[in-house]
């Protein structure tokens, strides 16, 4: 009861004719920048933020933080209609691509729509109720917990890839080496660099997803030499019920995962949406289809992104502690506002504190009601012909990269993985193990280093402690599951000749 009275009092709150008007502007800002290739949540926060200062301190934030998840559901329409994703919309390059190819981007675009309104309510209601208690969550998790986290999802290879698992393997240990790129956190020395000044800071996230995905698919496009446009067929927003009930089992999954990703730093919806994605193609009904273009490929991922979103605020606002660059960004617009986030915000800004959780869902409301009747609208720009449509799409992709870092070697690193990406199309290889890999490689060899300098170079802190041990475990029994599966697999192979020839 008390937590219903705490929603009631942050809807006060929130309810408010200015708290409103924050919220939208935040909502509407968030998903132009989504819809923009590599201008994300981070560098349009990082822009407003001297902004703040006018505004009062709840509505600012209220708005910051629309912008923030409102980004999310960008995100996905830019990943689905021309396969150029930021770094919360790679997975739904895969499927949600491929219905576009079917002619189905309309159901597509509201399938993510509806599964991340699922995904926002339900962390919303686990922020509601758990952020005093999750926060502390975060305590139990040490550098050898991550680890273990992070060769879960190394494992979770053969769920992501749609392709060979070979094939994926190896794409996944290239991301890991290209995630080494840089100057090295504990010894300054710099790795892989070619004494290039321009790597010494590694390789932009940004740069590798919207090479790999978004300028080789254009190449791809340009290269064979057809007249046509991103978006093929009749425009069929509404799904029909069959497919509607395919839709609520997986949102609620990737909503479960989001929202526990969320809370750990480290996790988000980076990290989150390969999760969800793996566990649909393990549990789905449907889980042969998916990685051909089907429902459940966009509706889990898409939930979990949005989930991971909202739910990442906990450590932030229970504990005090970021999670990942655009929480960082929020944090300093907390303290800006005079406003120390942690334990003691909930008892000494309850007013704050409630009032951003209910702007939350408030928030999902004008989402769901701004673009899911736009889609159609979104579908009419995309029918301009391709030959047109390109130069404009690789501009923004230009601009979003060079906006990051103000940059113009991160164009050229860009282009340079956009030749890569359309090498991999060309040799049938997946790109999505590699940004995997990229993406968790750094955060292994972090977490690695940081546990044995800890158990003071003794493995053992890896299977003594319960929750590590626990997930090594899991790791291991994965590892003799896919081993024995193949070599089953293998020997159905072999049997079949031999069986075809003697009759």
């Amino acid at each position: 009861m008390d937590v219903l009275h705490n929603l009631a009092f942050g809807f006060e709150h929130a309810l408010t004719l200015q708290n409103l008007m924050y919220c939208a502007i935040g909502c509407v800002v968030g998903t132009l920048v989504g819809l923009l290739p590599g201008l994300g949540p981070l560098a349009t926060i990082s822009l407003l933020l001297p902004l703040t200062y006018s505004i009062p301190t709840t509505g600012a934030l209220i708005m910051l933080a629309g912008i923030y998840y409102g980004a999310q559901y960008g995100d996905s329409v830019s990943a689905i209609t021309m396969k150029i994703p930021h770094a919360s919309s790679i997975v739904a390059c895969i499927d949600g691509y491929a219905m576009t190819l079917k002619g189905k981007t309309g159901l597509a675009l509201f399938t993510a729509g509806i599964s991340s309104f699922i995904g926002g309510t339900v962390a919303i209601v686990v922020l509601a109720w758990l952020a005093p208690v999750l926060g502390e969550v975060a305590f139990l998790f040490g550098p050898a917990e991550y680890c273990a986290m992070m060769m879960v999802g190394f494992v979770s290879v053969s769920f992501v890839t749609t392709g060979s698992m070979l094939n994926g393997l190896a794409m996944c240990m290239i991301g890991v080496l290209l995630g080494t790129i840089g100057t090295d956190v504990n010894s300054g020395m710099q790795r892989f660099t070619f004494d290039l000044p321009f790597l010494a800071d590694g390789v932009g996230l940004i740069s590798v997803a919207l090479g790999c995905f978004g300028i080789a698919e254009i190449t791809k496009n340009l290269d064979s030499h057809e007249n046509r446009s991103p978006f093929n067929g009749k425009i069929k927003l509404m799904p029909t019920w069959p497919e509607f009930k395919r839709i609520i089992p997986s949102a609620l999954r990737g909503s479960v995962v989001g929202s526990l990703l969320g809370i750990l730093p480290g996790g988000g919806p980076t990290i989150a949406q390969f999760a969800a994605y793996a566990l649909d193609k393990k549990v789905s009904k449907y889980r042969r289809e998916i990685g051909s273009g089907v429902i459940e490929g966009v509706a889990g991922q898409a939930a979990a992104d949005e989930a991971a979103a909202r739910t990442s605020f906990i450590p932030l606002m229970s504990i005090g502690i970021p999670e990942n660059a655009v929480m960082a960004l929020m944090m300093g617009a907390f303290i800006i506002k005079g406003v120390q986030p942690g334990p003691n915000m909930i008892a000494g800004h309850p007013e704050l504190f409630w009032g951003l959780v209910a702007s939350m869902w408030v928030g999902n409301v004008f989402l769901v009601v701004l673009n899911v009747p736009l889609v159609r609208y979104w579908l009419s720009v995309f029918k301009i012909p391709y030959d047109v449509l390109f130069p404009a799409i690789l501009f923004f992709c230009c601009i979003g990269t060079y906006s990051i870092n103000n940059n113009l070697d991160d164009v050229f690193i860009t282009a340079a993985f956009g030749l890569l990406g359309y090498a991999m199309m060309r040799l049938q290889l997946d790109p999505a193990p590699l940004m995997l890999g990229f993406i968790l490689g750094p955060m292994l060899e972090e977490n690695f280093r940081r546990a044995m300098l800890l158990s003071r170079g003794s493995f053992s802190v890896f299977v003594t402690r319960p929750i590590s041990g626990s997930l090594f475990a899991l790791v291991g029994g994965f590892v003799v599951w896919q081993v024995v599966g193949f070599f089953l697999r293998s020997r159905r192979v072999v049997q079949a000749p031999a069986l075809t020839a003697s009759s």
